[in-house]
């Protein structure tokens, strides 16, 4: 379990008189982070009253935080009890993830190799440039890393030109389920490598290439990174 002291908030969140939405945010990036370092335990009571001393605000802001959160199902409300902490993704969960992304996300790259025009081109070749590899192991280290890999796999579903494909992903929040359940950070060097082939595929017009990149990424991540946490139980997702 990664354990993390409280992170801070953003400067300008301790001001005396904090702009609404700098405070809100900066509240809810700290709910957040303690949640994804395990701090808050995954299926543990979330005290909003707990939460206000430990980051020194009114609950008013947790009480947001924590509605946002539920929406990336990151907590659960529960009838008269409050907030909870969701559960780590199951093995039975993490299959049917990876199902659903090999179903329809090989597809997205090949079309988006397809269809890709120059500022298609343009913005995958900005994310790329975009992601630096993390140096440590927590939330506040690989965040930017979990953001990049969800902005990447968000703008070739876009690129495919679907728009109910690219709805369809956003609603997982698969990345940071992901990354809640297992970071470390050599992840991180992998995984923009095997962005890397997937865009110079798209970038080229292949779209069997860009169909096995995106196969070989997810496969990746899913029998070398993720399957072996589950020991000999982890039964491979179907073909897609």
């Amino acid at each position: 379990m990664r354990t993390a002291p409280a992170p801070p908030l953003p400067d300008g969140a301790g001001d005396p008189l904090p702009r609404r939405q700098v405070l809100a945010d900066g509240v809810y990036e700290a709910v957040k982070a303690l949640i994804m370092d395990h701090v808050i335990a995954p299926g543990a009571r979330v005290s909003i009253d707990g939460l206000a001393r430990r980051l020194g605000v009114s609950p008013t802001p947790v009480r947001e935080a924590l509605a946002r959160l539920e929406s990336a199902e990151l907590v659960v409300k529960e009838p008269l009890r409050g907030y909870r902490t969701t559960p780590l993704l199951s093995l039975e969960q993490l299959d049917d993830l990876y199902r659903f992304r090999l179903l329809l996300e090989p597809w997205a790259a090949a079309q988006a190799a397809a269809r890709a025009d120059a500022a298609g081109a343009a913005a995958l070749r900005a994310e790329l440039d975009s992601c630096q590899v993390p140096a440590a192991e927590s939330y506040a280290d690989y965040k930017a890393l979990a953001a990049h890999d969800t902005r990447f796999h968000v703008l070739v579903a876009e690129l495919s030109g679907s728009r109910q494909v690219r709805t369809a992903f956003e609603r997982t929040h698969c990345h940071l389920h992901i990354f809640r359940l297992y970071y470390d950070r050599r992840i991180g060097r992998k995984a923009v490598s095997e962005h890397r082939a997937i865009a110079d595929a798209v970038l080229r017009g292949d779209p069997d290439a860009a169909r096995e990149a995106m196969r070989a990424h997810l496969e990746a991540s899913y029998y070398e990174r993720l399957r072996p946490l589950f020991g000999e139980a982890a039964a491979p997702p179907p073909a897609g």
